[in-house]
């Protein structure tokens, strides 16, 4: 299984000569579905969502889908997952992701889609491989006021993957935090700034950066 993890999508060349040597192709021979799904519940100023979606049209892709896993059936949004050789999880409200990844009957198929395929994920599209979306986690270090029940998340992973560290634009995002809760959980923790992602393939792990990022455990 081919995974790219970033904290915010393409930020930067690295990240995207990253997946580019994850699909084996020219960017002019790649098509990308692009699934926005977890960003439907999230309110307010959406240009993060727009530089995401931005930053992948810089790389003269052959195609760019947009699949909306909770908007339409299977026997839409499959066929074009299908035919895409990047599956683009955008970011947004994990659980909102992890349940429709759920409800769609997507988590059924998606390890197969992936013997071909590269998953791409930004921000929550990254963090649903964790073995589980950790409630507490995202309490303490994004200061989340959530009432959710314990959730597993696809487990791609062995370990929990933590975007936009020391971001400005989320004070509680801070190293500090993350290193307070990791002396609670026992998994590794990467986490990892804006322009930080992991490359992962068949479980073994490259960290691709051009900022800073902090493995914990």
């Amino acid at each position: 299984m081919k995974l790219l993890l970033t904290s915010s999508g393409l930020t930067n060349k690295l990240i995207s000569e990253a997946l580019f040597d994850l699909v084996g192709k020219k960017p002019a021979d790649t098509s990308v579905a692009f699934i926005p799904t977890a960003s439907n519940v999230e309110t307010g100023d959406k240009e993060w969502f727009i530089n995401d979606l931005n930053n992948i049209h810089k790389q003269g892709f052959k195609s760019v889908s947009i699949v909306d896993i909770s908007a339409v059936p299977e026997d839409i949004w499959k066929p074009q997952l299908e035919e895409a050789d990047v599956l683009f999880f955008n970011g947004g409200n994990t659980y909102h992701l992890m349940k429709w990844i759920n409800k769609s009957g997507l988590a059924k198929i998606l390890p197969e889609l992936l013997k071909t395929k590269v998953y791409a994920g930004s921000s929550a599209g990254s963090m649903v491989t964790n073995p589980d979306l950790a409630l507490r986690l995202s309490q303490i270090i994004y200061g989340d006021d959530m009432e959710e029940n314990p959730m597993d998340g696809l487990n791609y992973v062995d370990f929990y993957f933590l975007p936009h560290l020391n971001s400005p634009f989320f004070p509680n995002r801070m190293e500090e935090k993350a290193r307070e809760v990791a002396k609670t959980l026992t998994r590794k923790i990467y986490a990892l700034d804006d322009q930080s992602a992991l490359k992962v393939v068949d479980g073994n792990i490259d960290v691709i950066s051009e900022g800073k990022y902090v493995a914990l455990n």
